[in-house]
């Protein structure tokens, strides 16, 4: 054990770097033709080692692209090096890229719970095989009620599909179906935070009196502020730290990654292109 283990958290709160939307690629294929995702998420890593103090690194899903084990065991070589450097705990969660089998071949379990300085964290697996809404599942549910009631401090869920709502047309049609359900355990169980990505920009909402933390993407940024139909992806990256305290509310900060190509445009879906995804990849009709 160490000194930091025994930290009180009310003298210093379990710092959390939390990351999303990586999409890696085992043989550096570049996501929409554009990104290099693995140089992106170097980068990321390189601006957040100016941040002291992490005691645990959370990956909030879509960490593959291509679904691969090779895309994992790639993540795996540049995420903990890094962070057992800094004696950080690793939580990855799946996606609606990932795919089980090869994520649970090199990441381990798709569901679960650890501690990290009395800090309770759960991560949930939201993916639908074949498709990009999100539904976390009965079994799930049960087992995150039981870790939250068994948590003596604080709590944190992890879950890729965030259970609020999306501000783009196309991400509505994949959001999570069951966030009322998952909302109910969450209170129920009093849980500290919601930590999720796949919206790829930054977003802290408050649901059901539990704030619901989205992370930046690695792979890019979507714009919020997109004309109405539209969906609309820049090159950018972000990550957030999350401070969690022993009581209360965790603070939350977000940082760019900057780079010299932030801005460019990556793709502008019009609403006839949009409808076609969502109709392929959203809940049936």
């Amino acid at each position: 054990m160490t000194e930091r283990d025994t930290q009180s958290l009310h003298d210093r709160p379990l710092r959390v770097l939390h990351l999303s939307d990586t999409h890696v690629y085992a043989d550096g294929s570049l996501h929409y033709g554009v990104v290099d995702t693995t140089a992106a998420l170097q980068r990321t890593l390189e601006r957040a080692a100016s941040v002291d103090g992490i005691d645990a690194v959370v990956l909030s899903g879509d960490l593959s692209d291509d679904m691969s084990a090779g895309s994992y065991a790639k993540l795996r070589e540049l995420v903990e090096p890094w962070a057992q450097r800094r004696g950080a705990a690793v939580v990855y969660a799946m996606g609606n890229h990932d795919r089980v089998a090869e994520f649970e071949s090199v990441l381990g379990a798709h569901a679960g719970a650890t501690e990290v300085r009395g800090v309770r964290i759960v991560w949930l697996d939201s993916a639908v095989p074949r498709a990009g809404y999100g539904h976390v599942g009965p079994e799930q549910l049960r087992m995150l009620s039981d870790e939250l009631a068994a948590a003596s401090g604080p709590a944190l869920v992890v879950v890729h599909h965030p259970p609020t709502p999306a501000y783009g047309p196309l991400l509505k049609a994949l959001e999570l179906q069951n966030a009322s359900e998952l909302l109910d355990v969450c209170a129920a169980g009093d849980a500290t935070a919601v930590l999720s990505g796949h919206y790829h920009h930054s977003l802290v909402a408050t649901q059901r009196g539990v704030p619901v933390i989205v992370a930046p993407g690695i792979a890019n940024t979507s714009d919020a502020c997109v004309p109405g139909g539209h969906e609309r992806a820049t090159m950018g990256s972000g990550f957030a730290i999350v401070d969690v305290p022993g009581i209360g509310t965790p603070t939350v900060t977000f940082f760019s990654v900057p780079s010299d190509r932030d801005g460019t445009e990556i793709f502008n879906l019009d609403p006839a292109e949009v409808a076609q995804i969502a109709r392929a990849a959203g809940l049936p009709e």
